[in-house]
């Protein structure tokens, strides 16, 4: 008895599985582009210094050392950096989504009165800035400077995210949910909080991720208006440390601990690397599934 030729399956022509190939192999070529920096850094960074400057890491971990971490760890406000980069990313994170969705929601209906005035409000900061002198005597002024409060104040709201989420809100959610719920006696909060957010959570956890990124590397906000090195992020705390260790060659007494100097240096600056990026890209895996998603429904045109 013959075999059935399964009817779902499209038979490929040739110039089909040419294209294919050629696209997986751009595709691959690509990702050991972007791959094999992030493994040079992450492999320098466990090796020894003289490794480093010799030139002998390629791949892997060459004279498997934790030098470079134990000068990064050994500085105690590293870790106050990190805790106040927490608070900064987790505090100024919940109060960016916060904001946007009740900017972009009254922005999504249609029946909202004066909606484009306040669209065209909320793009004017997006070509036209006040500077950072008049923004410094605005901060100045309300007494706002080194206080943990204006890190968190300022670019409290994206006008890009609260796009991206008006735009989601208006083409991905059903307008006949609203119209049920308007008829069942429910407000606009109960609607927002119980129907339109639960619906939105790939939209949110794109935004989130955006903002998060965005406060976790941020340094130049802080870099001008905190005095109190208490209140320090660990960007700013890192530059220090590299500040602190930058080699001088007019001090060093032989080529060999000019060269040892060196090597630490480079290994430091390696691990400076990992210690900072490592906690935020953690976060990709947990909201990888809703990336795609909340892009690509909150970049449709409205």
């Amino acid at each position: 008895m013959g075999r059935l030729k399964n009817p779902n399956k499209i038979k490929k022509s040739t110039s089909d599985r040419v294209l294919q190939w050629i696209v997986m192999s751009f595709l691959v070529v690509f990702l050991i582009i972007i791959l094999y920096p992030l493994i040079y850094i992450v492999s320098s960074s466990f090796s020894s210094g003289q490794a480093v400057t010799s030139g002998k890491v390629l791949l892997w971990p060459v004279d498997f050392s934790l030098d470079g971490y134990k000068i990064v760890f050994d500085y105690e406000t590293v870790w106050t950096g990190y805790a106040n980069t927490i608070f900064y990313t987790v505090v100024g994170t919940l109060m960016n989504v916060t904001a946007t969705i009740l900017a972009a929601y009254p922005l999504s209906r249609r029946n909202f009165q004066g909606r484009g005035f306040y669209a065209t409000l909320f793009l004017i900061p997006m070509f036209f800035g006040g500077g950072l002198i008049p923004t410094y005597l605005l901060v100045s002024s309300l007494g706002l400077t080194n206080t943990r409060i204006i890190i968190l104040l300022l670019g409290l709201v994206g006008t890009y995210n609260v796009v991206i989420m008006r735009t989601f809100f208006r083409n991905s959610v059903p307008g006949e949910l609203w119209d049920s719920a308007r008829i069942d006696g429910t407000s606009d909060f109960g609607y927002l909080t119980k129907i339109l957010l639960p619906l939105s959570k790939p939209v949110i956890a794109v935004v989130s991720l955006y903002y998060a990124v965005g406060h976790w590397n941020s340094f130049f906000k802080e870099m001008i208006y905190l005095r109190d090195r208490d209140m320090y992020p660990l960007q700013l705390i890192l530059r220090e440390i590299l500040n602190a260790t930058t080699v001088d060659a007019s001090q060093m007494g032989s080529a060999e601990e000019l060269a040892a100097m060196v090597g630490a240096t480079d290994v430091m600056k390696f691990a400076l690397i990992v210690v900072s990026t490592v906690p935020i890209m953690l976060l990709y895996p947990f909201i990888q599934k809703f990336f795609e998603k909340g892009v690509m429904l909150g970049s449709l045109k409205g």
